[in-house]
């Protein structure tokens, strides 16, 4: 017999009983409010949110900032514990010349190219990072200078420049499209603020977390003039240089100009075995906010401690409850997992002058990186010519 107000499920039904009395009791022992109470929690959680939003709102007139000091606007593509974020912030403070704010994603967003969190919601936390104003966002490269160019996060409207880096591994040829690192660099160029994006060409097994301090300080220099030329408005204005380190920094033959090469990683996916039963995952999906009541039941393997955990978790309750599929069972529908792995390919082209090449020479590779979309004349006049025979 069914349950009124359940659906089928897959589980024992003596599982799914013992769960209901759980919640049944918890609902019987809730302690009753009244009105007098309600008003006073109702103004008490008012006058606490208004705190927050305006904390929130003045936080960035509180930073230590110096307004006849430039402001440097610092971001990565892996998060604020990256050894390459933390070289360069340190060597951007040591120089006591600028403000150093930093905005960067929460999670590895390596890969994450120029994209955007569209409709949706995200949250930003601050960070410790001596000598610097530093936040987190659950987004993008792209969406922490985007947001911090907004002039919604701190107390400056417009920063000096936008340096990117100092990220884990190369991005010649075609990575750049791929890489996030240098998207963050050419939306700071979308916005109209010079940006650099630095990487290390860290290679598993023979680079060590010291050689991205290694790699500052064979970039300060460049930073440095690239800093002054923008005070005198010498700066490039159409495009942003991405530089890269070669493996062993203070090896290096020097700095060189290069042309992106055709270079391009080869993606591979890898099928990897389903962690979850097939039949509990459609039980959670087809009930909604009993999958979260389950698992807690499960791990404590006490109707106590189930209806103590439902209470104080109600915000997960409530975002399980959001993702649940209401009212639809799909008894053959599987779910199949891979993850994604890139492999770095041979390539042929032999020009001294590419990315690729002269990292491997042993120099600084400096790649110029344009917005423009301009199409080169030959590759124009091909496509003049097949869209004539086309049409």
């Amino acid at each position: 017999m069914t349950t009124p107000g359940m659906r089928n499920n897959f589980l024992p039904p003596g599982l799914v009983s013992n769960l209901q009395d759980v919640l049944k009791k918890k609902a019987n022992t809730a302690p009753v409010q009244h009105d007098d109470d309600n008003k006073s929690n109702n103004k008490k959680e008012e006058e606490e949110e208004s705190a927050v939003q305006s904390s929130s709102s003045s936080s960035a007139s509180t930073d230590d900032y110096d307004p006849s000091k430039p402001v440097i606007f610092v971001t990565n593509s892996e998060g604020i514990d990256s050894p390459g974020l933390t070289s360069l912030v340190e060597a951007l403070v040591r120089e006591g010349l600028y403000n150093v704010s930093v905005c960067v994603p929460q999670l590895d967003k390596s890969f994450s190219g120029h994209s955007f969190t569209h409709q949706e919601s995200i949250s930003v936390s601050t960070a410790e990072i001596k000598g610097a104003t530093a936040y987190e966002v659950s987004g993008t490269p792209v969406d922490c200078v985007s947001l911090a160019l907004s002039g919604a996060l701190f107390a400056w409207s417009k920063p000096l420049m936008v340096i990117v880096g100092v990220n884990k591994g190369p991005s010649c040829g075609h990575d750049m499209f791929l890489s996030s690192a240098v998207a963050g660099a050419r939306q700071a160029l979308i916005s109209g603020v010079p940006s650099l994006s630095i990487s290390l060409n860290w290679k598993k097994g023979e680079s060590q977390e010291g050689h991205f301090k290694d790699a500052v300080s064979v970039c300060l220099p460049v930073i440095e003039a690239a800093i002054r030329d923008v005070e005198k408005g010498v700066f490039l204005k159409s495009s942003s240089l991405h530089i890269t380190v070669p493996t062993s920094p203070t090896e290096n033959k020097g700095f060189k100009l290069t042309k992106q090469s055709l270079r391009r990683s080869k993606p591979i996916w890898q099928a990897i075995p389903a962690n979850r039963n097939p039949s509990a995952a459609r039980f959670m999906t087809n009930q909604p906010g009993m999958g979260l009541q389950l698992a807690q039941l499960g791990r404590d393997a006490s109707a106590a401690g189930a209806a103590r955990r439902l209470n104080s978790q109600k915000k997960s309750l409530e975002i399980v409850e959001s993702v649940g599929v209401s009212g639809k069972v799909d008894l053959i529908r599987t779910v199949k997992y891979f993850s994604l792995e890139f492999q770095e390919s041979n390539q042929e082209e032999t020009d001294e002058n590419l990315d690729f090449r002269a990292l491997e020479n042993g120099f600084v590779s400096v790649t110029p990186i344009s917005v423009s979309q301009l199409i080169e004349p030959d590759i124009e006049k091909a496509a003049s010519e097949w869209i004539s025979d086309a049409i």
